[in-house]
């Protein structure tokens, strides 16, 4: 038997990222302001979680040029993948016993 916490993602685990990556396995592309105001936290703390997803390569952003620039959003395929395993791992985790 393997131990669920094995495949629990520490890239995905923290609850701002894995609320992030949920908003965005569900949508094509998500901006910076819809998630943001969706999540409760400030610029700064977006900014800073978005930025490990996309060093572990999960996301993906592109800014618009011009006046009023928005980032916008995507979820990678590696990172559906890892998503899709962290919440299985969860699932297992919870129905351990």
């Amino acid at each position: 038997m393997t131990n669920p916490l094995d495949d629990i993602d520490p890239v995905i685990q923290p609850p701002k990222r894995l609320a992030a990556m949920a908003v965005l396995a569900h949508s094509t592309a998500t901006d910076f302001p819809f998630l943001k105001n969706h999540l409760q936290i400030s610029d700064s703390d977006l900014s800073k979680q978005m930025a490990a997803l996309i060093t572990a390569g999960y996301v993906t952003s592109t800014r618009a040029r011009g006046r009023g620039s928005v980032t916008t959003y995507r979820i990678t395929k590696s990172g559906r993948r890892a998503f899709d395993a962290h919440v299985e791992a969860l699932r297992r985790l919870v129905s351990f016993g």
